[in-house]
């Protein structure tokens, strides 16, 4: 699925197909700051209490603020079974600059 490997640009994340979960692990304030189309919101301090809410049989792409927290988010869900993971590199700061309609902060 990820042909390119663990670390997605924003114009990858952003072409990712309807079937791959995007995990946002930012904090509930961060997300009303800015969110990306179709994102699941699980904050990364909660994510193991959750990982249910999640399908292991399909990609997962995790983002957060810069790229340090999914990263984390992705150990997490590979120690869980999860086997087709990646993250936004950089961020949704990343991506708001790819997108000016996702508002940086």
């Amino acid at each position: 699925m990820f042909e390119k490997g663990i670390h997605l640009s924003a114009e990858a994340f952003r072409g990712l197909p309807d079937s791959t979960q995007r995990l946002d692990v930012r904090e509930r304030w961060e997300y009303g700051l800015a969110k990306l189309p179709g994102a699941i919101l699980i904050p990364l301090g909660e994510l193991a209490d959750r990982v249910r809410e999640l399908d292991p049989a399909r990609p997962v792409a995790a983002y957060c603020h810069h790229g340090v927290r999914s990263l984390h988010a992705l150990r997490l869900l590979h120690g869980s079974g999860f086997t087709e993971l990646a993250h936004l590199s950089g961020g949704i700061e990343a991506y708001s600059r790819m997108d000016p309609s996702v508002p940086r902060y």
